[in-house]
């Protein structure tokens, strides 16, 4: 049913009160594969998210800063994915695959500021392992337990502040129809060009925004491990060396999937299937990661494996390896 309305100043608004989320279109049947696949995966993220912030909360031995920005990351985790999956796989088992506008426009917010906050928490964690590797003596002094609630609770609130304005301005663009989304997810781009109005100066504030976002969080964490390796190659010993780097290569590992996906997001806007690469790249930040996560984080790590191998109670050879 339409919905038109006119503001005061006579300026047509809304005339959509839905959005469909077209997601991955294919037959009944591969809609109930991709079903069964994503459930698996939604169960095994939450899973190993939860595993690993249950471990840091309840072992006391691994209560340091380094862990506890650890488990809060895997707090985050769960919060990223559950704004995305949960819809996704309704939709998968729906004819309609309607979303309201209202909904639409939440999970952007959610999905946005909580896909912002995790650049945060990479920049923090890149600083703890700076002081830790390049300021071990002052390292305690530093990182208080005052200064690190307080980076957490920065890491948490600051892309849902920073976020606050792109999605209102996009949410007062006008949309009079059509209401179809070529993705499985309310992306701004797509919901940007559903717009009937050309609207430069919001398009400007959201690529800017995002240009500072990506570029100042990158450099930060860039600059943090250019001088930690520089650290890590002047310590005498090998076994020092071979101590920093491995405290460090889960932390690299999270931050290259997570900033080369996001940025391969960016590039492939330029492609000649943009739609189809920008679903693939944002499937893979938005799920292929968050599951990667509690595997990266516990493979080599042998404190997070006796910490699990303690909350959980199971005699597990991981520890042994």
């Amino acid at each position: 049913m339409s919905s038109r309305l006119m503001n005061v100043s006579g300026r047509e608004t809304n005339s959509v009160s839905h959005f469909i989320l077209m997601g991955f279109p294919s037959s009944p049947e591969m809609q109930l594969v991709y079903f069964g696949l994503f459930s698996a995966a939604y169960t095994l993220t939450l899973m190993g998210n939860t595993a690993i912030a249950c471990a840091v909360r309840w072992d006391r031995r691994i209560h340091t800063p380094m862990y506890i920005l650890v488990g809060n990351f895997s707090l985050l985790e769960i919060c990223y994915v559950t704004t995305t999956i949960p819809n996704m796989l309704a939709n998968f088992l729906s004819t309609s695959k309607c979303i309201s506008f209202v909904s639409c426009f939440a999970q952007f917010y959610f999905f946005f500021s909580f896909g912002c906050d995790e650049g945060f928490f990479l920049c923090i964690m890149s600083f703890d392992r700076y002081l830790a590797i390049c300021r071990p003596l002052h390292y305690p002094l530093i990182m208080t337990k005052q200064l690190y609630t307080g980076l957490i609770i920065f890491g948490w609130s600051c892309g849902f502040i920073l976020f606050l304005t792109p999605v209102v301005l996009i949410s007062q663009l006008p949309y009079c129809g059509p209401n179809i989304i070529n993705h499985f997810i309310c992306d701004p781009v797509p919901l940007m060009m559903l717009s009937c109005s050309e609207d430069t100066t919001t398009h400007f504030i959201y690529s800017t925004f995002n240009a500072i976002f990506m570029i100042g969080t990158f450099l930060f964490i860039l600059c943090s491990y250019a001088l930690v390796i520089l650290a890590v190659l002047r310590m005498p010993s090998a076994a020092s060396k071979r101590k920093a780097f491995s405290t460090c290569a889960s932390h690299l590992v999270i931050i290259i999937l997570f900033f080369g996906s996001v940025m391969v997001m960016y590039v492939s806007s330029g492609s000649g299937h943009p739609v189809k690469m920008q679903k693939i790249v944002t499937l893979f930040y938005s799920v292929i990661t968050p599951l990667c996560n509690p595997v990266i984080y516990s493979l080599r790590n042998k404190e997070m494996k006796a910490a699990l191998k303690k909350v959980f109670g199971t005699e597990i050879f991981v520890h042994k390896t």
